[in-house]
């Protein structure tokens, strides 16, 4: 995954705040990468209404727009 990708939340791994279960399905852009430890990589991702979050990069598929 890239930055600058669109990407799609097609799972989360663990609870959420509703605000990021509110995410499940929608499409987003991937703004930077994070460290998350000895789980891989995350990837902060941002949606239409500016509303960012990160994600473990297995939890989103990427969208062809």
């Amino acid at each position: 995954m890239e930055i600058g990708q669109k990407v799609r939340v097609r799972r989360l791994r663990d609870r959420a705040p509703a605000n990021v279960i509110g995410c499940l399905g929608k499409i987003g852009t991937i703004k930077e990468y994070k460290m998350v430890d000895g789980s891989g990589v995350g990837v902060f991702v941002q949606f239409e209404d500016k509303f960012t979050t990160w994600f473990f990069e297995d939890e989103l598929e990427p969208v062809n727009a």
